[in-house]
């Protein structure tokens, strides 16, 4: 079972898109210094790593939620809410700089994502954040591929593994069912295709 919650820490939501932009910088060239990729690098730590985490530990110290796993829907409305306006800054931000728009897409994918999970909500239906995330990543290096006739094919198959890893995970700790799980994959693959596409 700690194998599982190890897992589940280190595949977080809140880990995945760092760790994206990272590799995003190591295989794209940019017109970007050393110093403006590190700059966007902090910028998206601290809105998609730092920020969330601030928010997690506030309201468990109000007593919004009550544990960091935010099991129940109703604990996680307001979070989901508050991050699905976070990316949508960041998307808005980074999108305003040309060579960095593919990643300012990319936070644009992750609102759709979140908007999909928060729009399920009112059918009570607790979608795997955990599994969108990996999704949005893996449909994010399709998508790279495609545009700029890269061959990423090695990522891919690392994160689709991963995600199957992650998956087994979070159905071991009772966290999801398999649709919640598969669906959260879904949604979080098909999210950059639709924002790379229609904007």
């Amino acid at each position: 079972m700690k194998f599982y919650k190890y897992i589940s820490v280190i595949l977080h939501p809140i880990v995945i898109p760092t760790i994206g932009i990272l590799l995003y910088f190591l295989l794209l060239p940019n017109n970007l210094g050393s110093k403006q990729e590190l700059s966007v690098l902090v910028l998206i730590f601290v809105t998609t790593y730092l920020i969330p985490l601030f928010i997690l530990i506030l309201f468990k110290k109000i007593k919004l939620i009550k544990s960091f796993n935010v099991t129940s829907i109703k604990e996680r409305k307001i979070p989901v809410a508050m991050m699905i306006v976070l990316f949508y800054l960041l998307g808005n931000t980074l999108y305003n700089v040309s060579n960095i728009r593919d990643i300012g897409l990319l936070f644009y994918a992750t609102t759709t994502g979140l908007v999909f999970i928060y729009i399920l909500f009112s059918f009570q239906f607790k979608t795997s954040i955990h599994l969108l995330s990996l999704g949005i990543f893996t449909g994010f290096f399709i998508v790279l591929g495609i545009t700029y006739s890269k061959n990423y094919i090695l990522i891919i198959i690392i994160a689709f593994l991963l995600s199957g890893v992650l998956a087994t995970a979070r159905l071991n700790l009772k966290a999801h069912n398999d649709k919640e799980i598969y669906l959260g994959f879904f949604l979080g693959f098909i999210s950059p295709f639709l924002v790379f596409y229609f904007l």
